[in-house]
């Protein structure tokens, strides 16, 4: 078997919707929507292993945290685990008094009293029906005319009504769903759910919520956005009705279906975490919140410890969130190409500078540490990464602030490494390399600074003596010049015959208060127009600048061994 050369012959377009005049596409996104997570229903019937009690629990300790208020639990008449559990959060007072629960039936007497039975004594409810009603199921499944698929939901609804009229002290809310409403004829949806309607009599107050499933998700999201709109302008009473969605990843749209769906009229989304669910997956609900967050709307849902709910989801589920995964992914973040670290290390900079708060960094769409990242893994670096890369980590992880010129000469020691390990470099392996590159506090020194005094002559001139050690041997050195750096390089032209010439000089605070240190870099040029490098770090801005002269003096002497 192999793919057909013409799939046609196997395969139909799905058809377009018949709605010339459709408003979708000129709407936004003002509010988010009301929310259902199914993760503890449809996100656990799909993981190889449900969950037992305790995962359940703290799944829904999470999803509370996390601020839902419609919470699907379970579907009792699945199991004595599913039943169990849904009582013990009725009876235990688990459920908050702003979260109502919502349990899962089909349209079966004995699966509809069941899911009753386990939410005796709740404060509040919703009681989710559904059957299936597309000609595939008509015809495949049930071998069911229109009118008896029909007839299966009209008898749902009266045990819906007559069971929450034996049990009234419980606030009962209804959710109906044409199950693969998606593959459906719409207007036989539409005469379905009225019908539902005429049985349960919802009101503004009392509203009945429509669940419109993309059970399989069988065409473009703009389709499945269509038919959400020929729903809501179609079903009457439409001040009495919920619509929510309910979309599946079978094409990798979830997402953007549930966003056009909602852009089409609705009111409410369905989705597991992360996308969990069966096949490829429901709508991602922190994909489609934060998506909303980042066009400056509040979402109503709080990420600001992603990580935490990650770690919550792969314990329950035993399903590990792709490194790609939207926000969520360990990578989602981190940039490894040059091109890319540069422009994000200048979005960063631009970012202190700028008067306003409005979020502009390249590559990044929303602030990490909006959803609890640090900053550290934003760039890493590897031997695909650029100068921009090992300087922001500098940057983050030590505080210096590599002159441009000088993380150019940095680049090709920081790119050796990385060729030579073949692994990404960390911070440690970047500033190990440093401290080699520019003999900060290492052995193999040929020049060490051991002590210094500075004086000014009575002709203006400065005075340097002091301590250097020479492949190991300490040697007493002086000499004159207009200031600290020329009278440091005056002493090592006279003690040593090293002849440097500074081409730039740069310095930074390392940190504020009482405890910051200075950092310093010293360009110099080599009479045979070589260009070395120095770079010195200490408590004193002057006695930095001398490391740098003394760190250079090293470079050079490396460059002509």
């Amino acid at each position: 078997m192999s793919m057909l050369k013409e799939p046609g012959r196997k395969y139909r377009p799905f058809p377009q919707i018949n709605l010339p005049d459709r408003q979708w596409p000129n709407r936004t996104i003002t509010q988010p929507p009301r929310w259902l997570s199914t993760d503890l229903r449809d996100g656990n019937q799909s993981i190889i292993d449900p969950m037992d009690a305790v995962k359940k629990n703290r799944f829904f300790d999470l999803l509370v945290e996390t601020g839902f208020k419609e919470i699907e639990v379970g579907f009792p008449a699945a199991g004595a685990t599913e039943f169990d559990f849904i009582t013990s959060l009725v009876r235990g007072g688990r459920v908050p008094n702003d979260v109502i629960i919502q349990v899962l039936t089909q349209s079966r007497e004995d699966l509809i009293r069941t899911s009753f039975d386990s939410l005796e004594g709740a404060r509040a409810a919703i009681i989710h029906l559904y059957n299936a009603v597309s000609p595939a199921w008509r015809d495949i499944v049930f071998q069911m005319t229109q009118p008896q698929v029909k007839e299966i939901a009209i008898n749902g609804a009266k045990l819906l009504r007559d069971e929450a009229a034996k049990r009234p002290g419980t606030d009962w809310f209804f959710e109906y769903s044409p199950e693969t409403f998606s593959t459906a004829e719409l207007d036989f949806s539409l005469e379905v759910c009225e019908a539902v309607m005429d049985i349960l009599q919802p009101t503004p107050d009392h509203p009945l919520i429509f669940n419109l499933p993309a059970t399989v998700e069988a065409a473009t999201p703009n389709i499945y956005a269509d038919q959400i709109e020929y729903f809501h302008r179609n079903i009457p009473r439409r001040d009495s009705v919920v619509i929510s969605l309910h979309t599946h990843n079978d094409r990798g749209t979830g997402v953007a279906a549930a966003e056009l769906g909602i852009m089409a009229g609705a009111d409410r989304v369905e989705g597991c975490l992360f996308g969990n669910g069966e096949r490829t997956g429901n709508c991602c609900l922190v994909t489609v919140a934060l998506n909303m967050y980042t066009q400056g709307i509040d979402p109503k849902l709080d990420f600001s410890d992603i990580d935490k709910a990650i770690e919550t989801v792969e314990y329950c589920n035993q399903i590990p969130v792709h490194q790609r995964h939207p926000y969520g992914g360990e990578l989602v973040f981190t940039a490894f190409s040059g091109s890319h670290q540069d422009a994000i290390k200048k979005g960063f900079s631009a970012n202190e500078r700028q008067n306003d708060e409005y979020w502009r960094v390249p590559y990044l769409p929303i602030d990490p540490a909006d959803l609890g990242r640090s900053y550290e893994a934003v760039i890493r670096v590897n031997s695909q990464s650029g100068k921009g890369g090992f300087a922001w980590v500098l940057e983050k992880d030590q505080g210096l602030k590599l002159p441009k010129r000088m993380q150019a000469h940095f680049s090709k020691y920081v790119q050796q490494l990385a060729d030579h390990l073949g692994r990404e470099l960390n911070a440690d392996d970047i500033w190990q390399v440093f401290r080699e590159t520019y003999f900060i506090k290492i052995d193999k020194r040929r020049y060490q600074l051991v002590d210094y005094d500075e004086n000014r002559a009575s002709d203006g001139t400065r005075l340097f003596s002091g301590t250097i050690k020479v492949d190991g041997r300490e040697e007493r050195v002086s000499g004159r010049g207009k200031g600290l750096i020329s009278s440091v390089l005056a002493t090592l032209k006279e003690a040593f015959g090293l002849e440097l010439e500074v081409l730039d000089y740069s310095e930074h605070a390392l940190g504020t208060g009482t405890d910051a240190r200075a950092a310093a870099y010293l360009e110099c040029q080599m009479p045979d127009g070589q260009t070395v490098w120095g770079v010195g770090i200490d408590e004193d801005v002057a006695a930095a600048s001398v490391r740098a002269i003394v760190s250079a003096a090293n470079s050079a002497h490396r460059a002509i061994a």
